[in-house]
């Protein structure tokens, strides 16, 4: 049997954040976390051909911040901000008492989103597209979007086979194991005629080398090298205050003559003395 564990949770307080920031005691936990549940339901209800690729949610005492990150912010928007004036006032409905805050973040490349790549390739699944073409163009286009990798399974019942079966494609390198890897991971399901087929996949989007902020990607050698210099800056500058002694004089260009010239005529004292005492 397979012992895999999920990427983004194996990464979760080391290069990824949470999904849902808040705290509660244990009488309210159960109630938010069902809350959270269904205000992902109700979005993805709403907002089902908008391309969100996830749900954040943050608690306050009296707000319910909600930040939805998706490829079409047009489509979530809506005209003049209709539909985000529906789905907030649907959110309070939901939440209670609490007031809800929504942002719209857009999702620049999408072919570099896993749980975007994985519902593309299960839209082709459902309109009867060969899945090994499917497959192909994904993992092309995600390359040529400047992925180190990706790995895409599909399992079900492929092609109206009679029985299930797996069918993996892959390319680059995708490091599971490493935990500075910055790992991608997204699951879709098909419906199709035949049965259901599961879309899984794992995307490379390089390293990790320098996490400055839990989650957030520092991985470009300029922003390691402006990271340095924020710190150098930040260190305040050393004083040191040096002070002359008279067993210990200062080693300069003019100090050195004046010794130079006083051994000279210490010499020449000697040697008068000498000549005297003879």
């Amino acid at each position: 049997m397979g012992q895999k564990i999920h990427p983004n949770g194996f990464r979760v307080g080391i290069t990824r954040d949470w999904h849902a920031t808040w705290f509660a005691g244990q009488k309210d936990y159960a109630s938010l976390v069902k809350e959270d549940i269904d205000i992902r339901r109700a979005i993805d209800v709403m907002y089902e051909d908008a391309g969100i690729s996830k749900v954040d949610i943050e608690r306050d005492s009296n707000e319910v911040a909600v930040t939805i990150h998706t490829a079409r912010p047009g489509i979530v928007i809506g005209r003049g901000g209709q539909r985000v004036d529906e789905l907030r006032k649907h959110l309070e409905t939901l939440t209670g008492s609490r007031r809800a805050k929504l942002n719209v973040v857009e999702v620049r490349q999408a072919e570099l989103d896993a749980y975007l790549v994985a519902r593309n390739v299960a839209d082709q699944l459902e309109r009867r597209i060969a899945f090994r073409r499917a497959i192909r163009q994904a993992i092309m286009r995600t390359m040529q979007a400047g992925a180190e990798g990706i790995k895409i399974t599909c399992s079900g019942r492929l092609a109206g086979a009679d029985i299930a079966r797996a069918e993996k494609a892959m390319e680059g390198r995708v490091p599971l194991h490493t935990l500075r890897a910055d790992i991608d991971y997204g699951l879709a399901e098909a419906q199709t005629e035949f049965g259901v087929i599961g879309v899984k996949v794992w995307i490379c989007r390089g390293e990790i080398l320098n996490p400055t902020i839990i989650g957030e990607n520092s991985s470009s050698s300029d922003q390691i090298a402006a990271s340095n210099e924020i710190e150098e800056t930040d260190v305040a500058p050393i004083q040191v205050m040096v002070t002359a002694q008279e067993d210990n004089p200062v080693s300069t260009g003019s100090s050195l003559d004046q010794t130079e010239s006083v051994n000279e005529d210490n010499k020449e004292d000697e040697g008068a003395n000498t000549d005297a005492s003879t």
